[in-house]
């Protein structure tokens, strides 16, 4: 093995590392959802922020971490990344109660919002055009992994040992990464942009103020506690539309309002946040509820799921080709409509025995196999290439932010229809979260429509 080739090896170990720990953090915090919320006796309307301050964290300063890569340096900033994520792993296994966790969880996003563009974007610059497909295909599958391995393992350590291990396991991984960074990867940078810090503070306290206005509703309210939602609302939304003119008079904005004037582009982000939107409140609910039947455990939750996130990896690959086959409107509505009668078919079959759910889980996970790739594939076809790295950027904002939204729907959902069992308000969750995918194929109908050229061998395009 030549010098290049262990280092194009090295490139691709270490960048996946990255995004596999990132992944996995989001996944695996599920199983043990059930655990947190027992230790530090909170309500499910509280424990939401465990999974939704993580995501939040990322969306906002995603943007912010991308730009300080190019400028800086991408290998030192996918290690600070890497550094800033352990050290909040360290501060969420230390954690004593919910209000530490969710600070903790914060920090950890802060470093995960590097982890997955760095990773990438050293992998694309490092390897030759020739190895680059192969390569991302790779690292695709190993982030695909951590959605099958997450729950799993998240479910193994709870029942053999404690919550707090799911974080643990990161710091020598995280140390160890750093070592070998350090040595192997070679710094790169991109073509500098200005940082406004002041947006991304914007963002969080738009996305923050709102979703926990809309959690607060699912309590008993006296008029003094009405009145601060009223008012965090107010400032939250008046937040976003500041946001909005900014974007629309800075010579050069975090976010470009006019890329939205593409129906394609604008259509394809807030299918989205529709498609993750369902899919987080599901993977929010569906533990618990695994785990609240007789003789269940996080392990046996964990391993149930995999009908369902298994799928996710064996069908991606083909999804792949339907899109190139069959266009990007056609496979993300097909697959909007099977998440959202997965979830549809789990809330109908809630009384019956876990066997009754394996097929609707696992249509659920080839709706979202399908439908992610064709509306990822369509909002960066709808950009110039100059505008990739950011058009990719807000297609990210859109999923986590369109995730930690639909997580806080079907938390309202539950509240609402919870009478006197969980099982009550989780059939009306999952009834709410299938709903949700199928709205999204309203603005799945606003992509453009490719038809694919099949040539015939020899023939020529021109």
């Amino acid at each position: 093995m030549t010098g290049k080739e262990l280092q194009s090896k090295w490139v691709l170990v270490l960048t996946s590392l990255g995004f596999f720990m990132a992944m996995m953090d989001a996944m695996i915090v599920t199983t043990a959802s059930t655990a947190i919320r027992n230790e530090f006796r909170i309500s499910i309307s509280t424990l939401q922020w465990a999974l939704n301050a993580y995501n939040i964290t990322i969306a906002a300063v995603l943007l912010v971490g991308v730009a300080l890569g190019e400028r800086w340096g991408r290998r030192k900033v996918y290690s600070l990344g890497i550094l800033v994520f352990t050290v909040g792993s360290v501060l969420c296994a230390l954690a004593s109660n919910i209000g530490w966790l969710i600070l903790a969880r914060v920090v950890e996003g802060v470093g995960a919002s590097v982890m997955t563009p760095m990773s990438m974007a050293i992998l694309t610059n490092t390897l030759p055009a020739n190895q680059r497909g192969r390569a991302l295909g790779i690292w695709s599958g190993i982030g695909g992994l951590a959605l099958i391995v997450g729950p799993s393992l998240g479910g193994f350590i709870v029942a053999q040992l404690t919550w707090q291990w799911i974080f643990w396991i990161n710091v020598p991984i995280g140390i160890i990464a750093l070592a070998l960074i350090h040595r192997h990867l070679p710094e790169s940078r991109g073509a500098s942009e200005p940082l406004n810090f002041g947006d991304n503070l914007l963002i969080v306290v738009t996305m923050a103020g709102i979703i926990w206005a809309l959690s607060a509703t699912t309590g008993h309210l006296g008029m003094r506690a009405l009145g601060l939602i009223v008012v965090v609302a107010v400032i939250s939304v008046a937040c976003g539309g500041w946001f909005i003119y900014r974007q629309s008079t800075e010579a050069q904005p975090m976010i470009p309002l006019k890329i939205f004037h593409n129906r394609t582009f604008t259509g394809g982000n807030l299918a989205t946040a529709l498609l993750y939107g369902s899919m987080y409140g599901v993977v929010f609910f569906l533990p618990q509820y695994l785990q609240a039947q007789p003789h269940a455990t996080a392990l046996t939750a964990g391993l149930e799921l995999l009908p369902w996130t298994g799928t996710l990896v064996v069908v991606a690959p083909f999804a792949g080709r339907a899109v190139d086959k069959f266009g990007e409107r056609r496979v993300a509505t097909v697959g909007l409509c099977l998440q959202g009668l997965g979830y549809l078919l789990i809330a109908l079959f809630s009384q019956q025995s876990y066997g009754w759910f394996i097929i609707p889980l696992m249509l659920a996970g080839v709706g979202l196999s399908m439908a992610g790739p064709a509306l990822q594939k369509a909002v960066l076809g709808a950009v110039p290439q100059a505008m990739i790295g950011k058009a990719a950027g807000i297609y990210n904002v859109f999923r986590l932010l369109g995730g930690a939204l639909g997580t806080t729907i079907a938390v309202m959902i539950f509240y609402q229809f919870q009478g006197l069992s969980f099982a009550s308000g989780f059939r009306a969750t999952m009834v709410g979260t299938g709903l949700i995918s199928l709205v999204g194929v309203v603005w799945s109908q606003r992509l453009r429509v490719v038809i694919p050229v099949t040539l015939k061998p020899g023939a020529s395009r021109h």
